[in-house]
């Protein structure tokens, strides 16, 4: 049956990336994508799609929202849209708090004034796993672990999840949210850590390590993330969060040993090039030491796992990164 879908941050990495998957796999649907177009935005990561329709404006519009739900009786929205780069939100908190919170405030508003109780719709929710804040050693993040969130950034995301969950309880809104871990692929913002090595890597400038390179995350495929978000949507719980994980634990300096390496291959360069680019600079402030996902509430409720292997997932990132240089 056709379909009109709300995607909110569409033309950004993860945004595109799931507009990208949607469209492929639901070929009658129609995808409304609203997007402030911010720095970190990219139109041209929907070029060529048909049936999608790029709206540009700040999702705090909610008037502009609920006109869009009513009129294109959209039953499900995906939330993306959201500032997203810790070190831009130490220095500058307020864009933070505007989208990441008052933003999906409007949101859920115009969701509850439209939507008005019909169970049949749906708001899905992305978040990060650093609303959690910092692990030690040992020990993962789930679903019943307490927020604490250490950055401007990450307590932006924790205070509209607080929202989600309250317009569900409050108001009865149909909500799902997804707790991430750290997402890489296609179309990512070249601010982001292996985007930001990669293009430095190929033109032969330093690498920032922050501090002793020792900070552990977990990594996953944003192809598999977004199929984690597509089964959510369809199968998960109303009011219930699920967290994502790639088990996929890599301390900083080990993953850019293995990015240098493959730069390398891929670039037909002597062995260690790369490797002698990394520079150790000063620790980012508040950084957290060492994140990791337990995502066997999605693995066991509804069926997902990731399915790319970190090797070759950075294998075909470098090669898309490699290509948009060139361009």
């Amino acid at each position: 049956m056709t379909q009109t879908i709300l995607v909110t941050g569409g033309a950004g990495f993860i945004g595109a990336n799931f507009v990208h998957r949607w469209h492929s796999r639901h070929p009658q649907d129609r995808i409304l994508v609203l997007d402030k177009l911010t720095y970190a935005a990219n139109p041209k990561h929907l070029e060529g799609l048909d049936r999608v329709e790029l709206i540009r404006a700040d999702i705090q519009n909610g008037e502009l929202v609920a006109h869009l739900l009513e009129r294109h009786a959209v039953g499900k929205l995906f939330h993306f849209a959201a500032e997203s780069h810790v070190d831009r939100s130490i220095s500058g908190p307020a864009a933070f708090v505007q989208t990441n919170l008052l933003g999906t405030f409007a949101l859920l508003e115009a969701a509850r004034t439209v939507w008005a109780g019909d169970s049949q719709t749906r708001f899905l929710h992305v978040s990060t796993d650093e609303v959690f804040g910092s692990l030690g050693d040992t020990g993962y993040f789930s679903e019943t672990t307490p927020y604490a969130p250490n950055s401007p950034y990450s307590s932006s995301k924790a205070g509209s999840d607080h929202l989600v969950r309250a317009y569900h309880h409050t108001y009865g809104l149909n909500v799902v949210t997804t707790n991430c871990s750290n997402n890489y692929g296609p179309r990512q913002h070249p601010e982001k850590l292996i985007p930001l090595a990669i293009s430095r890597m190929v033109n032969g400038e330093a690498v920032p390590v922050y501090g002793d390179g020792q900070n552990v995350r977990d990594w996953l495929y944003v192809e598999d993330h977004c199929a984690a978000i597509e089964r959510v949507m369809e199968a998960g719980n109303a009011g219930e969060v699920y967290c994502v994980g790639g088990d996929n634990e890599w301390k900083n300096l080990d993953l850019l040993h293995l990015l240098a390496d493959q730069v390398d291959e891929a670039l037909g360069r002597a062995a260690g090039t790369s490797r002698g680019l990394l520079t150790f600079v000063k620790d980012r402030a508040g950084h957290d030491r060492r994140y990791a996902i337990d995502a066997s509430k999605l693995k066991r409720d509804l069926g997902w796992t990731p399915a790319e292997q970190f090797p070759s997932g950075l294998k075909k990132t470098i090669a898309w990164y490699l290509a948009a240089l060139r361009k």
